[in-house]
């Protein structure tokens, strides 16, 4: 039986990796930050998964965790997850994506252990920023954000820690990834949460940024089991995963409210634009300048091409699916009680 440590378990990313995990007959341990808050609700139905606190801030509290554990898998899923707030907070999105990394990999370096602990770095898209479209792994890096530049130096340091050290340690450069787990900070999430409630008749609308920011969105499952591909195959190396097609906030917006027959029809311009009900001229979106980042990515695709050569994986769920299922999640979760019993 494998053993596997995942950190960020607690996340979109770490408990769907934690159940792939298990069904492959893993022994499974997850790395959680101390919360005062409960913060576990997205592996609460993972009865096997072994929780430990530790913080990817500190140091010793990995190599610890390691020298114990003893994985023969190590996935890197912790991080300050959101591109919009790593502006407000650079110095932390540094010390955890940047660092935090670069801490487990110097363990790796200076354990004296029985075994060659194979290490996957969760990278972003994000790093590519404004390159043009459409990204694979040989497009030049030209991060946006804090986050991208901190995703960017956990990148080089698994290459270095690879070359230089010989570790068995491998990139995915994971393109936008959603699911019904998703945090709701997040654009897709806020979408689908807030047509729950419009339904529910809990509120009125959804205030959005740039509803022209284009993404390569995919199924946070298919991603998943790429990230387990990735430390499967008989070398370490770098992988870029997406689905190859790009769609914008609005194309999300005009897919979600479609499966609960609403048609949404554009009115106005730029930061006075609105989305109506076709069918009732009710205001349903609307746009908020403060929702905008300070520097915007113009438009990310990736080209997967290596990776379904290589590893032969390629997304299977498709977008309208994805936006369906989490439609769906959330449309139980807006209702209200009544509503829920009628």
């Amino acid at each position: 039986m494998k053993t596997a440590l995942i950190t960020g378990v607690t996340g979109q990313d770490g408990a769907v990796l934690a159940e792939l995990l298990l069904e492959k007959g893993y022994s499974v341990h997850g790395l959680r930050s101390y919360s005062a808050v409960p913060d576990t609700a997205r592996i609460e139905h993972l009865d096997d998964v072994v929780l430990h606190y530790g913080d990817m801030s500190d140091g010793g509290s990995l190599t610890r965790l390691i020298e114990t554990i003893k994985p023969d898998e190590i996935y890197n899923m912790a991080g300050m997850s959101h591109v919009h707030v790593s502006f407000d907070m650079p110095e932390l999105t540094a010390d955890v994506n940047g660092l935090g990394p670069l801490r487990i990999l110097d363990a790796l370096r200076v354990l004296d252990t029985d075994k060659d602990i194979k290490f996957y770095q969760a990278s972003s898209s994000e790093m590519f920023g404004r390159s043009p479209a459409p990204q694979s792994e040989e497009t030049s890096f030209q991060p946006c954000s804090p986050y991208g530049t901190a995703k960017l130096h956990a990148y080089w340091s698994v290459r270095n820690y690879r070359d230089a050290h010989g570790l068995f340690a491998s990139n995915g450069i994971l393109f936008n990834h959603e699911s019904a787990m998703r945090g709701e900070e997040f654009v897709t999430r806020k979408i689908t949460k807030a047509i729950g409630e419009i339904e529910a008749g809990q509120r009125d609308k959804i205030t959005l940024g740039n509803l022209d920011a284009r993404r390569d969105w995919g199924h946070a499952k298919d991603y998943m089991a790429g990230a387990h591909a990735i430390l499967q195959h008989d070398k370490a190396d770098d992988f870029v995963l997406a689905s190859g097609q790009s769609y914008s906030v609005r194309d999300f917006v005009e897919r979600a409210f479609a499966v609960i027959d609403i048609q949404i029809e554009w009115q106005g311009e730029g930061v006075d634009e609105v989305g109506v009900n076709v069918k009732t001229g009710q205001t349903l979106i609307d746009i908020d300048p403060a929702l905008f980042r300070p520097k915007e990515v113009h438009e990310l695709i990736g080209d997967a091409s290596k990776a379904k050569e290589i590893l032969n994986w390629s997304p299977k769920i498709s977008f309208d699916k994805l936006v369906e299922e989490m439609v769906q999640a959330d449309r139980i979760e807006g209702k209200s009680p009544m509503m829920r019993a009628a």
